[in-house]
């Protein structure tokens, strides 16, 4: 049985994080590939710093004409997400930072291991373990700390953006430790909140004023206590942010992106990649599995792992670990697994529906604990899989 009483933290970063807005420009240059044609191959990585971005990486599409007309289309791209994100500072600004366009044909290496033939199914776009978990401490079937996390900084951004907290600014980082008694969360013991303002003169009292209304909006009832030890820009200003104050790069927030690290990681980031590449698809898929193992009442907490190699379409393996909470047995869950759902790279996608448009909205605050979307969004978050598991 695992601990029952303990403090477990988890942090998160805002949309406006440097790297989070790499992963945002890498993301919406998959979408837009990817609405051009479905099965389009990309792996986009994004750099960004003063005044600068670059995007380099590979995509495959099957017309060269429309390869041409997508390539000219990358910076504007960028452009787009700067913008809504909010970087209108003197050096990181949407309109004037120089934008730097270096993605090239996929590699007819990779293509060839990945493709399906007469003789093969889609094989894996690479090799690798892939974990997905869920736990019933919440009503996502989230870790609480990660889940409010994103919560907190969500809510600020929806604040700034609307006007109602003009001087807020993009880039923002939150972090909740969690007291857990008999398993369950009940009181955050720290918080810290560093989030980038305007205003060289606002102290950090200035700033928890203003935010801390949205957070006790966010958090349970009876969370924050007399107890809770409050850091709200512990150094004092935060008015330099972004890719100005701090270099981002795409997929450097793999913890944050997943479960605060109340769970194993892979390693392989998400952002860029389009659903041929493993490190993302079957990580939603063992996200999607293990939420409807503990939906379905199998087990309190369940951690599945996938591994593959590159260019064979099966997994090599499939690992269930229910940490002592399990009401049915981790190998019938895991026998249960694979006959419910083909696991091959070709079955993750026609499963889940990935390959539309719907990388973007991941980038930040998080790809699990979201709801699903009618446009197909997030459908690794449905619970659609309860029934067939138990008769599994």
């Amino acid at each position: 049985m695992t601990r029952q009483n303990y403090i477990f933290t988890s942090e998160s970063v805002s949309e406006g994080h440097p790297d989070k807005v790499c992963d945002r420009i890498s993301d919406a240059v998959l979408d837009a590939l990817i609405a051009e044609e479905p099965h389009a191959r990309v792996a986009c990585e994004t750099f960004a710093t003063t005044n600068r971005v670059v995007i380099g990486g590979e995509i495959g599409l099957a017309d060269e004409d429309n390869l041409k007309t997508m390539m000219s289309r990358v910076e504007g791209i960028a452009r787009d997400c700067i913008r809504d994100i909010g970087y209108e500072q003197d050096k990181f600004h949407w309109e004037t930072c120089e934008i730097t366009n270096l993605l090239h044909k996929q590699s007819a290496h990779i293509a060839q291991g990945v493709n399906a033939s007469d003789s093969k199914d889609e094989g894996a776009g690479d090799q690798g373990i892939m974990f997905g978990y869920a736990t019933n401490e919440t009503d996502a079937l989230m870790p609480a700390p990660i889940l409010f996390s994103h919560a907190i900084l969500k809510r600020l951004a929806e604040a700034r953006k609307s006007g109602a907290e003009p001087t807020l600014r993009p880039d923002a980082k939150s972090q909740i430790s969690l007291r857990y008694e008999n398993g369950q969360p009940v009181e955050v013991t720290q918080l810290v909140l560093s989030t980038q303002h305007a205003d060289e003169s606002q102290s950090s009292e200035d700033i928890r004023a203003i935010v801390e209304p949205y957070i006790r909006e966010v958090l349970p009832d009876g969370w924050l206590t007399d107890k809770t030890e409050w850091w709200v820009n512990p150094t004092g200003k935060f008015v330099i942010g972004g890719p100005d104050g701090d270099a981002g790069l795409t997929g450097r927030k793999i913890i944050v992106d997943t479960y605060g690290g109340a769970a194993p990681h892979g390693g392989g980031a998400f952002s860029g990649k389009d659903p041929t590449k493993v490190d993302r698809s079957a990580a939603y898929a063992a996200r999607y599995l293990a939420k409807n193992v503990v939906a379905a009442g199998m087990a309190d907490k369940c951690s599945i792992q996938l591994s593959y190699a590159i260019g064979i379409s099966k997994p090599l393996s499939i690992y269930a670990d229910t940490y002592g909470t399990g009401h049915v047995d981790e190998e019938e869950i895991e026998r249960a697994i694979a006959r419910v759902m083909d696991l091959s790279p070709r079955g993750i996608r026609e499963h889940l529906e990935l390959n539309k448009p719907i990388y973007q909205r991941t980038a930040a605050y998080g790809h699990f604990g979201r709801a699903p979307e009618e446009d197909g969004g997030f459908s690794w978050e449905k619970t659609d899989l309860v029934e067939a598991l138990k008769k599994g």
